[in-house]
């Protein structure tokens, strides 16, 4: 299971229902806010995040590939950056310093793109790769934002994942998508409101065949269904990763 950590900077009693599962879940913290590709990161609010994952003690912790804050402004969205070797050392930096704080390593997730920059001169995924080696993150590959991404800016999913250090990554996100209309081009949009896509699906299987099982969480945060689609989503994952390991079992046999 995961919490958002910005839900839990201040005292509040949904705090304890958090320890309450800690009991049979393991738990990971997934930070939205600190804004990694900012010139700088924001000490005061790496310290409340740093107190909530001391408090928390989770398995894993990850941020975004992302800005969200110019000076005391912050927006409300995971914007993109320049994949440039200028934004590679500003974002090394900064999760250098969040790993630092929290004495421990963190998982890096690769956004859902809208756009390209045309000042770029790496892909995405050589940018996670060489961020990996200059700050020993890790990568949580979100498997939606793959499949949205390619879509809006024509990304090669298969080009992409073969860029990534299999090492590196520890976790993977599944979640729905929105398709939004406009002009007579179609956008996909990273809303986590409705059911996995097959396409994620077919995707997710491809992953675990090329890199094998990793916790996996299924995200969804608008338009809330029922609790027993919630577990079939769920249930499907487990499949999947059962699956894979059973394949990786009998290849290493």
């Amino acid at each position: 299971m995961e919490v958002h950590a910005e839900n839990f900077l201040r005292p509040s009693p949904s705090l304890y229902n958090v320890r309450r599962l800690q009991c049979h879940h393991e738990f990971s913290v997934h930070a939205v806010g600190l804004s990694l590709g900012s010139a700088a990161i924001d000490e005061e609010h790496l310290e409340r995040v740093a107190g909530l994952v001391d408090e928390l003690q989770p398995g894993l912790v990850s941020e975004h590939l992302s800005w969200s804050r110019l000076g005391n402004a912050y927006f409300n969205d995971l914007l993109p950056l320049p994949y440039t070797e200028e934004a590679l050392d500003v974002v090394a930096r900064n999760v250098g310093r969040m790993q630092d704080r929290l004495r421990r390593q963190v998982a890096i997730e690769n956004p859902s793109r809208y756009l390209e920059f045309n000042t770029s001169t790496l892909t995405e995924a050589e940018f996670l790769d060489e961020l990996v080696r200059r700050s020993g993150c890790s990568l949580l590959v979100d498997i939606n934002n793959i499949v949205v991404s390619a879509h809006n800016i024509g990304l090669d999913p298969a080009e992409w994942l073969n860029e990534l250090p299999e090492e590196a990554i520890v976790e993977y996100h599944l979640a729905g998508h929105a398709l939004n209309e406009a002009d007579g081009e179609v956008v996909f949009i990273d809303d986590h409101g409705s059911r996995v896509s097959e396409a994620v699906w077919l995707l997710f299987d491809d992953v675990l065949s090329r890199f094998g099982a990793r916790p996996t969480l299924i995200e969804w945060d608008t338009d809330i269904p029922p609790l027993n689609v919630l577990l079939g989503e769920a249930e499907r994952a487990r499949r999947a990763l059962a699956r894979a390991e059973m394949s990786h079992a009998a290849l290493a046999a």
